[in-house]
């Protein structure tokens, strides 16, 4: 399946972190619901996985269980599988049921957003590189997301961190 391209290049949130372990251990940690449940999410929230059905169209439904005991519901649809060398989903915020939702902190955060992650081997060690961007997006939603760059690079660096972590933990 084609994926929309960006709207303009600035707009795409890119990551990257090279890890050591290969990219077939990677793609395990990052696509296995076991594993997803052990470091995924912002650091301090547990991850709930509701359902994952790892196939081109399936889901991911997760919550991510807030200090404050609210959880917040998010949804991978996946649109491309290539293991293990990447995929592609549309992330969105959610009710318990996997319906869609507003942000429940940002009403103008985008209902949908494509996250493309690629991992490629050098060296020894894998190089995972992720690339964000709206998707059926207003232009206030771009500018929101935009503006959450800074924000979602502290945050998913956080995260990223929990997943060097478990990477060592399961490779000892």
């Amino acid at each position: 399946m084609p994926l929309e391209t960006p709207y303009a290049e600035d707009e795409v949130f890119t990551l990257s972190r090279t890890f050591d372990a290969s990219p077939v251990l990677l793609w395990d940690v990052l696509t296995r619901a076991e594993h997803l449940a052990k470091w995924f999410g912002p650091v301090g929230m547990p991850l709930v996985v509701k359902s994952l059905d790892f196939t081109v169209g399936g889901t991911f439904l997760y919550g991510m269980q807030m200090p404050t005991g609210l959880t917040m519901w998010g949804k991978w649809v996946f649109r491309d599988i290539q293991a293990p060398k990447g995929l592609a989903y549309v992330v969105s915020f959610c009710t318990e049921a996997g319906e869609p939702v507003r942000h429940p902190m940002a009403p103008l955060w985008p209902l949908e957003v494509l996250a493309v992650q690629t991992l490629t081997e050098k060296d020894g060690k894998t190089v995972y590189e992720s690339r964000s961007y709206p998707i059926n997006a207003t232009p206030e939603e771009r500018a929101v997301f935009k503006a959450g760059h800074a924000s979602m690079q502290m945050g998913f660096s956080g995260t990223l961190a929990q997943l060097e972590a478990y990477l060592a933990q399961v490779q000892s």
